[in-house]
């Protein structure tokens, strides 16, 4: 019998009108129910216009009814549009474009110590020394470590149009509130201010022209998640974990909350995943595989694991990302195998997105 899954990727075919984007990215599909021989699907558009809903009503009904052993297709659409006439509401309300930025993708990871900003700072470099521009947000406000992994403190110059100039390091724009701060001065905001922050980091910072922008996400699913998600139409998002079963509860929401907002998960990186002694000896010091299967659990691509080296642990303190330092060592391919990895990943969403 067809599953929910099967109707919502047969669903992935139907594009809202005038945008690249399909329905369920828009967060437009709320029910599905599947019986024998039969499916049933609720939306639900931001839109006065009857036109947009009868569209996509018949284009559901196109797709579902070529799902094999399907008889009945009922597709139930509700407007929550004011009356009237006018142009329709854009699903992405309050989100646009970054001007020059082509892709957005930001990491995430449900809980700290996972060694999220270390790959943020590895994946960025990788992607960079890969021909690809790249820029570097860190939205972690109280506790900002891309300037220390980056190896810069140096202060963003305003230009003429009052923008913030973003620091360079290894070929990588950036921006964190650490460039912004004295040493050792900690962050005491409520979430307004730094909703603001991370507002004025995504429109008001001079990016020019970016391949991808990768953000830095701190722990959890608070402000800075929400704002970010709300602000600009991500391109996916990707969850850093431990192999542990500690980390992978927390991880779960993580993912959970990159669905609620609609934004694609790109897949799951496992960080120190294992270390080998000197003596060849490999020690799973916080277990194994359990990012791989949390990955084929959710049915999400595992963009790979990284081993614990002390490469990379020297690297980030000496401002050096290991892919930068040490680009031949076994720690930096780990690093550029995950990058590759992951661009093929939104090279395939957006494909998937065009039609």
């Amino acid at each position: 019998m067809i599953t929910q899954d099967d109707v919502r990727q047969a669903l992935k075919a139907v594009k809202y009108p005038g945008y690249s984007r399909d329905i369920l990215s828009f967060g437009l599909v709320k029910h599905i129910q599947v019986a024998p021989e039969a499916v049933a699907v609720h939306l639900e558009l931001n839109t006065p216009r009857t036109e947009i809903a009868a569209q996509l009503k018949a284009e559901c009904e196109k797709v579902l009814q070529q799902l094999p052993g399907i008889r009945t297709v009922s597709v139930d659409v509700r407007m929550t549009g004011a009356a009237g006439g006018g142009a329709p509401v854009n699903p992405w309300a309050g989100q646009a474009r970054v001007p020059g930025i082509e892709r957005i993708v930001a990491v995430a990871s449900g809980k700290g110590g996972v060694g999220k900003s270390t790959c943020s700072a590895n994946l960025a470099c990788a992607l960079q020394r890969e021909g690809l521009r790249i820029g570097l947000l860190d939205c972690d406000i109280y506790g900002p470590t891309i300037p220390l992994m980056m190896g810069t403190r140096q202060r963003p110059t305003i230009t003429p149009d009052e923008k913030l100039m973003p620091p360079m390091a290894h070929g990588i724009k950036l921006m964190s509130i650490g460039f912004l701060l004295e040493d050792d001065q900690p962050v005491i905001w409520r979430g307004p201010m730094i909703v603001k922050t991370i507002q004025q980091f995504l429109v008001q910072v001079e990016w020019g022209a970016l391949d991808y922008l990768i953000v830095d996400l701190p722990p959890g699913t608070g402000d800075a998640q929400l704002t970010l998600c709300q602000t600009v139409p991500l391109d996916g998002g990707v969850v850093v974990t431990t192999p542990q079963e500690a980390s992978l509860g927390v991880v779960r929401k993580g993912i959970a909350m990159f669905e609620k907002v609609n934004v694609p998960v790109l897949g799951i990186i496992e960080n120190m995943s294992y270390f080998t002694a000197p003596d060849g000896q490999r020690l799973e010091i916080f277990g194994h595989g359990g990012g791989r299967h949390e990955a084929a659990r959710k049915n999400l691509p595992f963009l790979g694991e990284i081993p614990i080296f002390v490469e990379i642990r020297e690297g980030g303190d000496s401002g050096v990302p290991v892919v930068v330092g040490r680009p031949g060592t076994a720690a930096a391919q780990a690093f550029v195998a995950v990058a590759r990895a992951m661009h093929a990943e939104v090279e395939k969403q957006r494909q998937a997105a065009a039609g």
